[in-house]
């Protein structure tokens, strides 16, 4: 079979990514079998992203790889999901060669081994159109206890992990908008870190979703599945130190907030607890009987018009 066709290509880029997983079959079939693990429920995920949507047209395939495994780890991570395992699937463009296809299957791969997810089948195809992959993933969670959005109740802390606004301004410093003298912006948003570090605490939660819309948005997406009101307090909303930065000169503080707020590509997890608010996640707002997401800066009440990225 020839190194240059579709199947030959899979063979030589894609079967090292197997991990020698069982259910694979070294790609050689048409399908694959997930394996069983007595005790636990399986998660499925799936996310798409798409050349001068998600990415910047241009962009280094290998790092095009990694934020499209990165992306989808992060819904596990949301649900306090253990990563095991994922399906691909490519739309090369026409003028990606040998190289730039050999790039993309190394940042994959790199990635893979690193959380420890084996590939186990998908598809590839061409297009005339922009540079487009997708990725399912499969993690384990315990029987009955994935978390889900639904779940929030009154008298619930709302919180978020790590800092937010940074995907939003890593956007901007990769299109040269502002200034980002140590790449850590453009790095966040490039190469986001999925929060699986923080399964554990995760587990405790009522109702969880990943940042990926906006902090305002997902937040909303929580609320609504719930059938509960979320309030956000934005003078409590963790900030990085860049974050703060841009924030400091900026001419309008509440815009700027709630420009934070509603940017996504953050990746971090919002999350409502019935106790203690767990290490690594900051207390942002409260549960309430009611609808929807009331936002609050300065102590008073702040109209949002968009709350986060819509495709529609």
């Amino acid at each position: 079979m020839s190194g240059t066709d579709e199947f030959g290509e899979i063979a030589r880029l894609f079967r090292p990514l197997t991990g020698g997983a069982a259910g694979a079959f070294d790609l050689l079939d048409d399908a694959a079998v997930a394996p069983r693990r007595p005790g636990f429920d399986l998660v499925i995920t799936k996310d798409m992203i798409v050349e001068g949507v998600h990415f910047p047209v241009g962009e280094a395939p290998g790092r095009v790889a990694k934020k499209l495994v990165r992306v989808n780890l992060s819904d596990l991570a949301a649900k306090a999901a253990e990563p095991f395992g994922c399906f691909l699937a490519v739309a090369w463009p026409k003028a990606f060669g040998p190289a730039e296809r050999e790039a993309f299957a190394q940042g994959l791969g790199e990635d893979l081994k690193a959380y420890g997810v084996a590939l186990l089948g998908g598809d590839t195809v061409s297009t005339p159109g922009p540079f487009t992959v997708s990725l399912t993933a499969l993690g384990w969670v315990p029987e009955g206890r994935m978390v889900r959005r639904a779940g929030a109740r009154p008298g619930d802390v709302v919180a978020v992990s790590g800092t937010i606004g940074d995907g939003a301004l890593g956007l901007m410093a990769v299109r040269g908008e502002i200034e980002d003298t140590d790449g850590y912006l453009a790095d966040r948003y490039r190469l986001p870190r999925p929060r699986l570090d923080l399964r554990a605490a995760v587990t405790s939660a009522t109702a969880a979703a990943d940042v990926s819309d906006g902090l305002i948005a997902d937040a909303g997406h929580v609320a609504g599945v719930s059938g509960m009101r979320l309030t956000l307090d934005l003078d409590r909303m963790p900030l990085s130190v860049a974050a703060r930065r841009w924030l400091d000169v900026q001419p309008g503080r509440q815009r700027a907030m709630v420009a934070l707020a509603t940017g996504g590509d953050d990746y971090e997890v919002v999350a409502t607890f019935s106790g203690p608010v767990p290490d690594g996640f900051t207390a942002v707002g409260e549960v309430s009987a009611g609808q929807g997401v009331d936002v609050h800066l300065d102590g008073a009440p702040v109209a949002v018009d968009r709350a986060g990225w819509r495709h529609l």
